[in-house]
């Protein structure tokens, strides 16, 4: 059992400060080296530390498929991840070689990320939303050598993809996988109950392994992994194409895990819930990192439905619920919104559909005000929560401690003038060391900095003002205009669910501003309502030159919930030209 160390109390939380030039745009944030709250910045160091800690207290709560409830303290969050790094030592895992984890939000997931960092392993998450194209490409990309999934996912038997993509998975004995198709990967288990084919093992089985391998054995690997290697391997949402590899140090995720807690202001008897997967990036931090810091609970469900979340939100008292708008919608649309009793919330926005419910009384403000990537693990800028939009100067955020923001010009990357839009460009200790099968000299400038393909701007004070993807720029009679600030409008018009607005090719204007809009169910809206509340809040060039209103399944979202822009300019175009056509 690790030592108990000190954790930073968040009432410590360190202010902002930051150099801005006010000549040219850029803005770089205090030290990594004054920041309060930082511990181990090793991924098992960061286990060790909060295990030690916070020991007898419940790490985690999850259903079982027979039904019955499962708790884990963080000494059996230890013990497990232990246990599973015992097993990895045995199937042969050596020291950056990667572990493919293809599972929900559970017990199973945090013992295989952990784990596979005391094994001295890289920890892989793989999407659970991906298609067998998908799946593909990010087990061949990741390269693991052992691959961890959950076989049953909703409607996905994950046994009979993998076995579609790779034959050679059924057909071989476990051990003993040849795949000439995954040539690294060597071992495959799975957590589900039923026979399994060829090569892949059953969880116990898999295991069972580790009982010839010392705990010892295990302590000293942790001890030889440094906050500068390769800690994880995390894939962007391919909202702009096929999934990245993004490769990140042991440091700069620990970073993000302990920043989260004090950046969300968290008190120690959080119990976290949260529709959306852990293998992103900004999850893993904001709900694994920030609950595991403070000494919390996860309350932890395998997949999203919105009955069985309020339900268990009012069984286990969450008081921390996150989930995107949609999902958000949903909870406030299930048939037992009204008789579930929800009042242990407490973290909850009052913009929120959950602040909403009855029996909620919360008084607190998300850290809207933030920007980030998955390339440098989640945020860059932030202001933290209970921030207002007065005092943030309604931005997204100053460089955090250790990082630099510049603007500089998309074609020519000429640093920009203070207030002069153009493309943000990051670099920091969470950085990622590198896209797989990509040089660094092909991502980083001669400075270091990652230019990330988002426009915005630096003010005068050095706050970062992003304005979305610059391929999503509106190029519209002469100006640029973001979808973004169209879209935070037109979200807050009465009856709006969603809105996406894009540019649609325009023979004088260049592009024509168009809103997508879904209607929260019952809602009456039509064109003009949305155009007439744009009028009254953005300039003339600005407002939508057409608004049109789609079912909420056309719009293609990626796992993050983010929309597939280039799909929905398509469907708008296709819209416009019907018209014409009938016309």
């Amino acid at each position: 059992m690790p030592q108990s160390l000190p954790v930073m109390d968040p009432a410590t939380a360190q202010e902002h400060r930051f150099i801005a030039d006010p000549a040219v745009a850029i803005s770089r944030g205090a030290a990594l080296s004054e920041e309060a709250g930082l511990g181990e910045l090793t991924l098992s160091g960061f286990l060790r530390q909060v295990a030690g800690q916070f020991s007898d207290r419940e790490a985690l709560v999850q259903q079982r498929t027979d039904g019955n409830r499962e708790c884990w303290s963080y000494r059996e969050l230890w013990q497990r991840s232990v246990l599973l790094a015992r097993a990895l030592i045995a199937c042969g895992l050596g020291k950056g070689e990667r572990v493919g984890v293809l599972m929900t939000n559970s017990a199973e997931f945090l013992a295989s990320v952990f784990g596979t960092a005391l094994a001295g392993g890289i920890a892989s998450p793989l999407s659970t939303f991906a298609t067998p194209r998908e799946l593909e490409q990010l087990v061949h990309g990741s390269a693991c050598s052992v691959l961890l999934f959950e076989r049953h996912i909703a409607t996905k038997d994950f046994t009979h993809l993998l076995c579609a993509v790779d034959p050679s998975i059924a057909s071989c004995a476990p051990g003993r996988l040849a795949s000439t198709r995954f040539p690294y990967l060597q071992h495959v288990a799975a957590v589900g109950d039923g026979a399994l084919p060829g090569a892949i093992e059953s969880w116990d089985t898999f295991l069972a392994r580790g009982g010839q391998v010392a705990e010892a054995l295990v302590e000293a690997r942790a001890r030889e992994v440094m906050p500068s290697d390769p800690g994880a391997l995390f894939f962007s949402s391919g909202s702009t194409g096929l999934p990245k590899g993004i490769l990140s140090t042991h440091r700069g995720v620990a970073i993000q895990l302990w920043r989260m807690r004090r950046q969300q202001g968290l008190a120690s008897d959080v119990r976290y819930w949260t529709a959306n997967g852990f293998f992103w990036s900004g999850n893993f931090a904001m709900a694994v990192g920030a609950t595991l810091a403070a000494g919390g609970a996860l309350i932890l469900q395998r997949v999203f439905q919105p009955e069985k979340a309020l339900t268990l939100m009012e069984t286990e008292k969450v008081n921390f619920p996150f989930a995107w708008p949609h999902q958000s919608a949903q909870l406030e649309a299930a048939a037992n919104w009204h008789s579930v009793d929800l009042s242990a919330l407490r973290y909850v926005d009052p913009e929120s559909p959950l602040s909403h419910h009855p029996t909620v009384r919360a008084h607190w403000t998300e850290p809207r005000h933030c920007y980030g990537n998955t390339e440098t693990f989640t945020l860059t800028t932030a202001y933290p929560a209970n921030t207002s939009r007065e005092a943030a100067h309604n931005s997204h955020g100053l460089p955090l401690p250790g990082n630099s923001i510049k603007i500089v010009d998309p074609l020519t990357g000429r640093l920009a003038a203070a207030g002069e839009r153009g493309e943000i460009a990051v670099k920091g200790p969470t950085l990622m060391l590198g896209y797989l099968g990509k040089p660094a000299d092909e991502t980083l400038d001669d400075e270091g900095y990652f230019h990330t393909g988002d426009g915005g701007f630096l003010d005068a004070d050095g706050r970062l003002f992003w304005e979305g993807r610059l391929n999503d720029i509106i190029k519209t009679g002469g100006a640029n205009v973001s979808p973004v600030e169209i879209d935070e409008i037109i979200r807050t018009c009465p009856g709006v669910k969603l809105s996406q607005t894009v540019g649609v090719p325009h023979d004088t204007l260049g592009e024509l501003v168009v809103a997508c809009v879904v209607a929260q169910e019952g809602a009456h809206l039509d064109e003009s309502t949305i155009r007439g509340f744009a009028k009254e809040r953005l300039a003339s060039y600005k407002v939508p030159r057409r608004v049109f209103f789609f079912p909420g399944a056309t719009l293609q979202l990626t796992g993050s919930a983010k929309v597939k822009t280039a799909e929905l300019r398509k469907l708008a175009a296709r819209k416009l030209a019907e018209e014409t056509h009938e016309r």
